[in-house]
């Protein structure tokens, strides 16, 4: 059976150093290799927002990745910028033109903890800039355990395609974030939250499949990770996912 092509956003640094002197891109192996385990082909999509479109005619679904930096508060009608947001414009410019083509096409498509936010922004929703200062005494969302480990649990939505493609209401996550969807519009969902209350998934069930959930699924620590990825690899060959 031919493997689905799925668009992979990379991360990437301006200032050199590491890798180069100069400007380079980076992606972490797991997220690679749960898209190839899924049956999917991996590609990875540099930061050209003027070539967006032609990188949509290549793929079958797109798979928004995460990063130590934040969404632009513009993108959601905010003034105020937070003193802790670390703002990659270059990057968020080809995600954001590369995600509106894939929801304009119905694309499949996955966001993984910041790609989750972008995508909600996307959808019309808004942010949480900092979590500690919106919910006190709140989980660890940054958790100080290993990132292979779960941080906290979540629950989720019955009857959501999230619902569907796990099979369970309450199971681990991991947890590496300091922003969080604070609202969307209709017809997106929240589909998944941690007992503090903090969104941990959204879905537009009027769409193919499009899906975000806030933690990372690509360490798969637990069945309903890996259960995403096969979801989302088999709505990108032409299924429904769930």
């Amino acid at each position: 059976m031919t493997r689905p092509v799925i668009g992979i956003t990379a991360d990437s640094e301006e200032e050199g150093g590491g890798y180069s002197a100069m400007p380079w891109y980076a992606i972490r192996h797991n997220y690679c290799d749960s898209v190839a385990k899924a049956g999917g082909l991996p590609v990875i999509l540099p930061h050209n927002a003027e070539v967006a479109e032609d990188f949509l005619g290549l793929i079958d679904g797109l798979l928004i990745t995460g990063g130590a930096f934040d969404v632009d508060p513009a993108l959601f009608g905010e003034a105020h910028r937070h003193q802790t947001v670390v703002l990659k414009q270059r990057r968020t410019a080809f995600e954001l033109a590369i995600l509106r083509g894939a929801l304009a096409a119905d694309m499949p498509i996955l966001g993984i903890c910041g790609g989750q936010q972008l995508l909600a922004v996307a959808l019309g929703g808004r942010l949480i800039q900092h979590i500690p200062d919106v919910i006190k005494d709140g989980l660890a969302h940054e958790q100080p355990n290993p990132r292979t480990e779960v941080g906290h649990e979540i629950s989720v939505t019955p009857g959501s395609l999230l619902h569907r493609i796990t099979g369970v209401e309450v199971f681990g996550v991991n947890s590496a974030h300091h922003q969080a969807v604070e609202s969307v519009p209709a017809p997106v969902i929240v589909d998944a939250r941690a007992a503090d209350g903090v969104i941990e998934g959204v879905e537009d069930p009027s769409r193919r499949f499009c899906l975000g959930v806030q933690w990372h699924p690509e360490y798969a620590i637990s069945a309903a990770d890996t259960a995403i990825f096969d979801a989302f690899v088999a709505a990108s060959r032409g299924g429904e996912g769930a």
